[in-house]
């Protein structure tokens, strides 16, 4: 139920100490246009700084009197501040002479940032260190200022000819607004210990974890990866999306640099600069300050803006250690609101309003809801810092690690850890959510949700599959069945699973029985055998390392005729043993009865039926994936991409009476790229090589998915995931073949409320070959020598999931009739919030 607890937060919850808050906008007296990252000081000292947009915000005004605004080329303005004035407009005049100045001199704020490009390797704690170790405590919360949030209540009235009568009293935002006085709505909190040494890399091991309402956190949140450690990479993480870096070794062609100002952190004097995205496009561009040592040239601060869907704005605050000349990171913060997008955003896999920009300089705006002003803010601190002492790195390719006891720690544990002792709107956030989920049994109700979503339904220490329940095929007719597989209330260290099922059509019952033993918990290795007696889809290409999928329907085999039954006894080991890998070692001995008139001709002998005995390797590899081990298992907290699944399979001649001799080779290769405003693009290369005498029962299909009827109605049936839409059953058999797909999807489109459809491109392409077609007989079919093509549209989810699509061949293999090339489909994609 990945992330589906983040709704419930928003939808329950409670709180806040009410500060004297102001904002305001800083601008250009001659244009008005925002003067982006102006400082503004406070008569106590203390400096705030304007954002992107020239906006900025006072959080606690107890005690000052005025604060005054500076920016480099204009006249610093004081500003008094009165008593009840909440938006303070602050327009500052050019200095004509200083600018004179910054033109006969040039700009020196490209040379600046080319010696700290130049320094970067001596700067970067990572490349000038041995080896350091801290510790970090992160808070992070969903919550919002009450201070903006309206709490009257609103009458709501319907205006008639003769007067008008009151409907209704509106009241939601006198109630969020007294939820959100005496709590957060979401809130969690962490300890961590980082680790780092050259050989190994950085490592994070998290000691301590909370969450609001879960005795057991959901640990895919707790290891959220918000902002990056490092200023120095070339590319900087920010939080779903990667950035050029503006000290990166192409910063300076991708960003302009002006100085703003010469300011002071500590006793050393550092270079104010500002940079932005020299493109001038509508794509989210990175924008912000470095804070540049002026001896050194190291990063003492840095503050980044992107202004998109989502506006987001990250600080990191570094300290000087003066023994080892060297700045490192002391506290990160990261605040998300909502950026210039209408609507509301799907984040963290939830919908959630964020405040809209430009409240105060809208001349039309439109009435805010209290949800409106949410944010999210994550805030981290380091302490514990050593540097160059001995560290040892346990298991580096599990990049986060989670301690047993991690869940369990007392109050007395977070207290040295926390900068400040939690306020009280942060501890009634505990007690009222840990009071919410415990009376409406939310963390059972996840537990539930996580097993569905994977096709189980649990029974106590059983785990109902749900995937054998029903079926339809043209072979089997309607097939019912049940199964499941043993869970962890069960045994920790063994299972049992198995299924039975029964076809109306062919009469035939099958059936599955095994049973597997956990040999090692880090690497989650099993060992286990099993027996099977069922019926397959022919030339069907499965990787064994392939997760089991469950979907409410699977569209292929509606429409399959061409089976084997086979009896196969297995025994298997699975483990993740290879860092970054899952993999299967198997050994397998069936028995193969093609159900469709085949003969195979192996040169001494036509065979009907077979036996086979194959051993059988197949890893899959995601080197650029992130993984968390947790008390439970391993998890992959962020998908890396491209990701890599070899297979070899080999027959064993002469062991257990097998029948053929052939060997195969499987690759597939998947990349895709998830953009911030929600599109995506998908890559698939999908091949496969086998030779010596292989039947054509374990050749390759290449998933095709059209019926052999004449009218374009009578092939409408059900798309399915990567396979060819225009392409007949049995219409290409291949011993070797390479594959490729094509997908980008749209931006949602919004009809109405509940039509949203998104539209998708799709082009794919496949080449095959046949060495020797006349082994095989009762089977009719073409080669795939002169490339295959077809393209088309999806356009999905229309109305709650379903969609259509239509596809179009073309190439060699295009068939006479123009009709005949064409597909159309209907689509469903569930929605699960991922």
């Amino acid at each position: 139920m990945k992330r589906f607890f983040l709704l419930l937060c928003f939808l329950f919850c409670i709180f806040s100490n009410a500060q004297n808050t102001v904002s305001g906008s800083v601008r250009n007296e001659n244009n008005n246009k925002p003067l982006a990252f102006a400082t503004v000081r406070l008569s106590d000292g203390k400096t705030v700084i304007v954002d992107v947009d020239g906006k900025f915000t006072i959080e606690n005004t107890k005690g000052l009197d005025h604060f005054s605004v500076s920016y480099s080329g204009f006249e610093t303005v004081s500003v008094p501040l009165e008593p009840g004035k909440k938006f303070y407009t602050v327009k500052l005049r050019e200095k004509a002479t200083e600018i004179s100045e910054l033109i006969i001199g040039g700009n020196p704020a490209p040379g600046i940032v080319k010696k700290a490009i130049e320094k970067k390797y001596y700067n970067d704690p990572k490349r000038r260190l041995a080896s350091f170790q801290f510790k970090t405590y992160n808070k992070l919360i969903v919550t919002a200022n009450p201070d903006s949030i309206s709490g009257k209540i609103d009458s709501v009235f319907l205006y008639e000819k003769i007067g008008s009568r009151l409907l209704k009293l509106d009241s939601s935002d006198y109630k969020f607004k007294k939820i959100i006085q005496k709590q957060h709505l979401y809130q969690t909190e962490k300890v961590s210990e980082f680790r780092f040494n050259q050989k190994e890399g950085l490592k994070e091991t998290i000691i301590a974890a909370r969450m609001a309402g879960f005795k057991q956190p959901i640990y895919e949140y707790i290891s959220l990866k918000l902002q990056s450690f490092s200023d120095y990479n070339n590319r900087i993480q920010l939080f779903e999306n990667k950035y050029i870096s503006p000290v990166s070794d192409e910063s300076l062609k991708h960003y302009n640099f002006k100085i703003l100002d010469t300011v002071f952190i500590g006793t050393r004097k550092v270079f104010m600069i500002h940079f932005k995205d020299k493109k001038q496009s509508k794509k989210a561009k990175l924008e912000g300050i470095l804070y540049i040592d002026k001896e050194t040239h190291a990063i003492t601060k840095s503050i980044y803006r992107i202004k998109s869907v989502l506006d987001i704005s990250a600080t990191t605050y570094y300290t000087y250690d003066k023994e080892e000349d060297l700045w490192f990171p002391e506290r990160q913060s990261l605040k998300i609101v909502k950026g210039n997008k209408k609507g509301d955003i799907k984040i963290l896999g939830e919908t959630i309003r964020f405040s809209q920009e430009d409240e105060a300089e809208n001349k039309n705006p439109k009435k805010k809801e209290a949800s409106d002003f949410v944010y999210i803010l994550s805030e981290s601190k380091n302490s514990e810092v050593e540097f160059n002492v001995p560290v040892q790195i346990r298991h580096r390719y599990v990049g986060i690690e989670i301690r047993e006891e991690a869940i369990s720690r007392n109050e007395h544990f977070w207290v040295p850890y926390r900068k400040d002792s939690l306020d009280v709107r942060s501890i009634v956030t505990y007690s009222a959510l840990d009071s919410l989920v415990t009376k409406e049994r939310y963390e059972q109700k996840i537990q539930l949700g996580r097993k569905v979503i994977n096709g189980f339904f649990p029974l106590g220490p059983v785990d109902m599959d749900l995937r054998y329940l029903i079926k339809y095929n043209n072979y089997e007719g309607f097939r019912f069945g049940a199964g499941g597989v043993t869970n962890d209330r069960f045994s920790k260290f063994m299972r049992l699973e198995g299924y039975g099922a029964y076809g109306l059509k062919d009469k035939a019952f099958k059936y599955s029985l095994g049973t597997a033993t956990r040999l090692g918990k880090f690497s989650n290795t099993w060992i286990g055998v099993s027996y099977t007696d069922d019926v397959q889809e022919i030339a069907s290409t499965s990787f064994e390392v392939d997760k089991r999928k469950f979907r409410l329907y699977d569209p292929r085999p509606l429409n399959l005729t061409t089976f084997f039954s086979h009896q196969t006894w297995k025994g298997y080991v699975e483990s993740r043993l290879i860092p970054k890998t899952e993999s299967v070692w198997q050994l397998s001995h069936s028995y193969i009865d093609p159900k469709f008139g085949y003969f195979f001709d192996v040169g001494d002998k036509i065979l009907s039926s077979f036996r086979i005995t194959m051993a059988t390797a197949s890893l899959q590899w995601n080197p650029f994936s992130v993984y968390m081990q947790t008390p439970n298992g391993r998890i992959e907290t962020e998908k890396g991409y491209p990701k890599f699944t070899f297979q070899f399979s080999q027959t064993l001649p002469g062991v257990l009476q097998n029948d053929v001799d052939f060997g195969k080779l499987d690759f597939r290769a998947e990349y895709e790229k998830k953009y911030l405003d929600g599109q995506k693009t998908s890559l698939l290369f999908q091949g496969g090589f086998a030779y010596g005498d292989a039947p054509i029962t374990h050749l390759f299909s290449i998933a095709p998915n059209s019926l052999d009827k004449d009218a374009i109605l009578q092939r409408f049936n059900i798309s399915g995931k990567n396979s060819f839409e225009t392409m007949r059953f049995n219409e290409f058999f291949s011993d070797e073949y390479a594959a490729f797909h094509f997908k980008h999807a749209f931006r949602k489109i919004k009809l109405f409320n509940q039509i949203k459809p998104i539209p998708v491109l799709v082009t794919r392409m496949a080449w095959g070959n046949m060495q020797d077609k006349g082994k095989h007989s009762g089977a009719n079919f073409n080669t795939l020598e002169n490339g295959y093509f077809e393209s088309g549209l999806e356009v999905n989810n229309i109305y709650k999931g379903l969609g259509l699509s239509g596809f179009y061949r073309y190439g060699y293999y295009q068939l006479p009739r123009f009709d005949d090339n064409i597909s159309l489909k209907l689509t469903f994609v569930l929605d699960l919030g991922f």
